[in-house]
């Protein structure tokens, strides 16, 4: 089918602690067999050493001591299959308010081995300095939202640190790709925001074409009970592609068999 005679360009790994232990073969072995040409592996990057992961189970990102293994391992398939498909290694990025200087010192040691990365925002800071990881669960997000007073304010926040990392200095190696614009909505099914929030993100696009930024066009949200839609959403990206921002597709999987799913839904877009 056409649909998978493009790549999947967010894809996770056994390095990540909160996905399954499927191994980076075989996610390649399922694309392969789905038609794909390119994947892109883009990890967690592990969090700043001196930031506390604000998860529950403190399991957002890789551990330091398994960055070697990662390049290793991700060079090893790379060669295997390359006669069949063209395989990337690299990170997704978190953007950390407060945490810019590490960033930067992260990406500048190994940006020259990085093929393909994105940079997200999961992580939200509190007046009162301390953090919260925007994503983990319904029960956390509630949470949340009772930190900062109301939803509106929560979206007010997130989009606000979304535009400081696409400001952000972090370096030569910064990624060139914001993840899950609107990740946000992870829960909105469950906890509405009572604005529309098109005035917060309309700059944010502005932004993003300025910079020469692309989009993550991820169909994760879609098998989400409290979301069930695209990453931005879809006004978000046909307003996007009216600014000509490049969108790259990816499923944001944790597990192989997630390979390319919800496709279907976003052929339209490259037509």
């Amino acid at each position: 089918m056409k649909m998978y005679t493009i790549g999947d360009f967010h894809i996770h790994t056994n390095y990540c602690p909160h996905g399954t232990m499927d191994s980076m073969e075989e996610y390649i072995n399922v694309a392969i067999a789905r038609g794909l040409k390119e994947v892109s592996f883009t990890e967690h990057a592990p969090l700043p050493k001196n930031f506390q992961d604000p998860a529950p189970e403190r399991d957002s990102a890789m551990s330091w001591s398994d960055l070697s293994n990662y390049f290793v391992e991700g060079e090893k398939w790379k060669q295997k299959y390359r006669d069949q498909i063209k395989v990337h290694i690299g990170f997704e990025v978190d953007y950390i308010e407060g945490f810019e200087t590490d960033t930067r010192s992260f990406l500048n040691q190994y940006g020259e081995l990085i093929d393909d990365a994105i940079l997200s925002v999961h992580m939200l800071k509190l007046p009162d300095g301390s953090y919260v990881c925007l994503d983990y669960s319904a029960d956390e997000f509630k949470r949340i939202i009772s930190l900062f007073g109301d939803v509106d304010t929560v979206y007010q926040a997130y989009y606000q640190t979304i535009l400081k990392a696409i400001d952000a200095d972090l370096g030569a190696f910064k990624p060139k790709r914001i993840g899950h614009l609107t990740l946000v909505e992870k829960f909105s099914r469950k906890y509405p925001a009572r604005n529309d929030f098109a005035n917060q993100l309309e700059p944010i696009l502005q932004k993003i074409k300025e910079n020469q930024l692309a989009l993550d066009l991820n169909t994760a949200g879609l098998f989400k009970e409290d979301c069930q839609t695209l990453y931005p959403n879809p006004r978000v990206i046909n307003r996007a592609k009216e600014l000509g921002i490049n969108l790259v597709p990816g499923s944001d999987s944790h597990e192989a068999k997630t390979i390319a799913r919800g496709y279907d839904q976003i052929l339209g877009y490259f037509s």
